[in-house]
């Protein structure tokens, strides 16, 4: 892995401690842009949130559009701690995020 790889998945791995810490399925994300900058970063929130769509790469795409007033976050890359499932998957494709980079497969909910 690269030095880039390896610092941005180090972001979503804390990211995901401070999921875990907040009683949260441990998931962490940071949407990175082409320029390297971070754009947004989250931990799983759908316990806390009573929202089953609070995934930390949805909650990603959320604050992302926002910084960007667009939905179409062109050029950019996830890090996340785990394979995104489903659900994850479709919105990264609608939101047309270049690249995916996962630190673990999950063979029973991931949807890459």
């Amino acid at each position: 892995m690269s030095d880039d790889h390896e610092k941005y998945m180090r972001a979503a791995l804390e990211q995901a401690r401070l999921g875990a810490l907040a009683g949260e399925v441990p998931v962490g994300a940071v949407l990175i842009d082409k320029a390297g900058e971070h754009l947004a970063k989250a931990h799983n929130q759908p316990i806390g949130r009573h929202d089953v769509t609070a995934h930390a790469e949805i909650i990603c795409l959320r604050r992302a559009g926002r910084i960007r007033a667009n939905y179409r976050l062109l050029n950019t890359t996830l890090y996340v701690s785990i394979e995104p499932c489903v659900m994850c998957m479709g919105a990264l494709i609608h939101a047309r995020v270049a690249r995916v980079i996962y630190g673990a497969a999950d063979p029973r909910w991931g949807g890459a």
